[in-house]
C-alpha cells in the first residue's frame, strides 16, 4: 500500500468540520490547528504555553497564513 503525503499540514486539517458559532469566529479552524501543532512541536504543553508561542511569533504566523485579525486565542 502506497501513502500520497498531502499537500500540506493545511489541507490535511481542512477536512475536520468546524463547530464554533461563525460571527464569533476570529481565524480559520486550521490556523488555529496549525499554530497549536508548531507550539506543541517547541514544546508547548498546555493551552497558557500555546498562546505565549503564538503571540511570541506573531509576525511569521501573520507571513505563512496570512492572518488578518491577529489577536491569538481570544
Amino acid at each position: 500500500m502506497t501513502v500520497t503525503p498531502t499537500a500540506s499540514i493545511i489541507h490535511h486539517f481542512s477536512t475536520i468540520a468546524d463547530p464554533r458559532v461563525d460571527r464569533r469566529k476570529k481565524h480559520q479552524l486550521t490556523d488555529i490547528f496549525f499554530i497549536t501543532l508548531c507550539a506543541t512541536i517547541c514544546g508547548a504543553d498546555n493551552w497558557v504555553a500555546i498562546e505565549k508561542f503564538g503571540k511570541a511569533k506573531e509576525s511569521w504566523f501573520t507571513e505563512q497564513l496570512g492572518l488578518e485579525k491577529w489577536n491569538p486565542f481570544t
